[in-house]
């Protein structure tokens, strides 16, 4: 039985994981949705979750803790002044996940995970679309 199991170890040793979900945070603030696997997004909501949380009252100590959990100034900046501000009134569930089904190379299961808030999600398309074009 698995009984309270803490997290989920996706085949990685702690660093990797580390790695990887800093890498997923930064991603999932900068573009406003990713598409990766089911087993990643769900881990990523958790985390992401508690620095959304964090934003939402923007101070050095919350900075810097929340620089710790993502890859450049950037990603920090993006998230105090327009993911924080956004998700202040809402009391929790900043994301939502949308099953896509199975990647053909490995029948992985995909999904999507994104910010609730439309004009985060509409900000994040419209950035990764400018960056595109550059």
């Amino acid at each position: 039985m698995k009984h309270r199991m803490g997290y989920r170890k996706l085949n990685r040793d702690s660093a990797q994981r580390k790695a990887l979900l800093r890498g997923l945070n930064t991603e999932l603030i900068m573009h406003g949705q990713i598409v990766t696997t089911l087993e990643k997004a769900k881990e990523l909501r958790s985390s992401i979750e508690k620095l959304v949380t964090l934003a939402r009252q923007d101070s050095v100590a919350n900075r810097r803790l929340a620089s710790a959990a993502l890859y450049g100034a950037d990603a920090v900046r993006k998230l105090f002044v327009s993911v924080g501000p956004a998700n202040a009134t809402r009391p929790g569930g900043y994301t939502r996940l949308m099953h896509l089904g199975f990647r053909s190379g490995d029948h992985a299961r995909r999904a999507v995970i994104e910010f609730v808030e439309p004009s985060l999600l509409i900000e994040g398309l419209a950035s990764s679309a400018s960056k595109a074009a550059e």
